[in-house]
């Protein structure tokens, strides 16, 4: 799966966030470091939403654009 994400330059390197993701963020000295980084977040990110729509019922709803 992929996922857009946003990278800015900070002094202490370059910073990456998930905007489709809200919270989930990470950053690297490089620009490959970060979206390295990145990555596992997203990997983690999503392995506790799973964990956590675990006990619940789930649903899918379209919403017109």
């Amino acid at each position: 799966m992929k996922y857009k994400v946003l990278l800015k330059k900070s002094q202490e390197g370059v910073a990456v966030s998930c905007p489709g993701l809200p919270g989930c963020w990470s950053e690297g000295k490089t620009e490959d470091e970060a979206l390295t980084n990145i990555q596992d977040a997203i990997r983690e990110y999503l392995a506790v939403r799973d964990e956590l729509t675990k006990e619940g019922e789930v649903r899918e709803v379209e919403v017109a654009g």
